[in-house]
């Protein structure tokens, strides 16, 4: 794997956390159901699947899981007498965040009423997991143009298995002059 340690510790922290707390909260200590760990890897991907029967999570709520600042967990106090482990909102966006960065993936699946499978999925071979650097401003644009548009870790709308704008909005990075100069030279 080509996945800095620290961030590989960070996305499995954050995701081992989440289901241990759900699981506790939403079960007598004396019958806490296990918590399964798939990890298969193929030629292309390694994935990770970490599955609770932590409740789950409602669908209307799982569009804000990954939105900073947002969390299940209750607001840690000011001042604390212990450091808290949750309740600031920025685990789970980092996590996803780490993944993307070299081209992986976070994913929830959640079932209200049951619980929740969260899967990470990771490049296995070095050449495939490159940097995936933000493009910032159109002189940065013009430097690193590909032919096949792509996004960045930074657009909200991007997921690396459906590609770019998947509700199939015009988010285009260029000016409506370079869209068309662009049509016409692919022409």
């Amino acid at each position: 794997l080509a996945y800095p340690p620290p961030h590989l510790y960070h996305i499995m922290f954050e995701l081992f956390k989440n289901s241990m707390r759900a699981t506790v909260e939403n079960h007598s200590l004396a019958e806490l159901p296990p918590i399964e760990v798939l990890v298969a890897k193929g030629e292309h991907d390694v994935s990770i699947r970490i599955s609770d029967q932590g409740g789950g999570i409602p669908r209307h709520i799982t569009d804000h899981l990954f939105h900073y600042l947002f969390s299940t967990a209750p607001r840690p106090s000011m001042t604390p007498n212990k450091a808290p482990l949750a309740g600031y909102g920025y685990g789970l966006p980092l996590s996803r965040l780490y993944a993307r960065y070299f081209h992986g993936d976070l994913i929830l699946n959640s079932y209200d009423g049951y619980g929740t499978d969260a899967v990470v999925y990771l490049k296995t071979q070095t050449n495939e997991a490159n940097e995936l650097l933000p493009i910032f401003n159109k002189t940065s644009t013009k430097q690193y143009k590909s032919a096949v548009p792509t996004a960045d870790w930074t657009d909200p709308s991007f997921c690396v298995n459906r590609g770019p704008n998947p509700r199939g909005t015009n988010r285009s990075r260029n000016t409506p002059a370079e869209d068309t100069e662009n049509k016409v030279a692919a022409a």
